[in-house]
């Protein structure tokens, strides 16, 4: 028996034949995307990955964290000890109790804040609730995030361009600017960013541009707060299987979502949460600030 399969516990399957592989089914839903309804379920469980403590009695705010790579952070948070208030659209509910339930079985607590990040007033007060609720703040996760696939820059409205905007990097703005008046020394802003933004992307021009903001925001408020202890760290995957790209293609686009990828595949939502683990836990990442770590299956960008 090889080193690797005597390390790998009984039972478990190694990445390349746990996970589906594209094709995925064909399949297409009206936005925002219900995980739901999707075919097959992403995976956000993680069942392998197994606590310990490093965010004891933490509290994160995770917005758009109902489904998709927020619901995975969210269930691996309070794995690892912490509470958490997620923000969701009002037509994801479902998906927003799903991910709550999912967060008691952990054993904590999830505040769950419906409204939209475009609304300035909304951002404050979704933190101004979770400070009320659980008396304080220490991670503040920027995850919402709208797209929509346009053949040719023309076809994009001001409309579109600026919801795009105004949900990727404003919200992201409005969100950390509301949030420093809780956070303190030790505590962490993980941004979600994307592999669009480092490479762009012929169809997604409003929405990789608003990627490469965010990767520039982490790098530029990291600097800004490293004096204050805290830190400001992004996560920019590849393709993954959320209802964000299921409610964006056609039918047809959606099952190869993710097959130029090495690995054959897009990755799943539990493959990506641990990486905001690691920024928002100390004992991980004290060290690191400012950084923009890729997840693309198998290939490496300089970033």
């Amino acid at each position: 028996m090889s080193i690797e399969n005597k390390a790998r516990s009984a039972g478990e399957q190694s990445p390349s034949k746990k996970y589906p592989k594209s094709p995925m089914p064909v399949q297409h839903q009206e936005r925002p995307g219900i995980e739901a309804k999707m075919t097959p379920r992403p995976e956000y469980l993680a069942r392998d990955y197994k606590g310990a403590d490093k965010l004891k009695d933490k509290v994160a705010l995770i917005t758009g964290g109902d489904s998709g790579i927020g619901r995975a952070v969210a269930i691996l948070f309070a794995r690892e000890g912490a509470d958490s208030a997620i923000t969701f659209l009002p037509q994801e509910r479902i998906d927003a109790e799903e991910t709550q339930r999912q967060v008691e079985e952990e054993g904590r607590r999830c505040l769950l804040i419906s409204g939209d990040v475009t609304d300035p007033e909304f951002c404050r007060n979704a933190v101004d609730r979770v400070v009320q609720e659980f008396g304080k703040l220490n991670v503040l996760v920027n995850n919402a995030a709208y797209q929509q696939n346009q053949e040719s820059v023309e076809n994009i409205s001001d409309e579109q361009f600026d919801r795009t905007f105004k949900t990727n990097i404003y919200g992201y703005f409005r969100m950390a600017k509301a949030a420093l008046e809780h956070l303190h020394d030790g505590d962490a802003i993980i941004n979600c960013g994307s592999i669009t933004g480092l490479e762009g992307n012929r169809h997604l021009i409003d929405y990789a541009a608003t990627k490469g903001a965010i990767h520039a925001f982490t790098k530029s408020l990291a600097l800004n707060l490293v004096e204050k202890g805290i830190r400001v760290n992004c996560v920019a995957p590849g393709p993954i299987w959320t209802p964000l790209n299921v409610a964006d293609k056609p039918a047809e686009k959606v099952a190869q979502h993710g097959a130029s990828t090495l690995m054959k595949r897009p990755a799943q939502p539990e493959e990506v949460a641990p990486a905001f683990v690691f920024f928002a836990s100390n004992c991980d990442s004290s060290y690191i600030n400012g950084e923009v770590l890729t997840l693309l299956g198998g290939e490496t960008r300089a970033a």
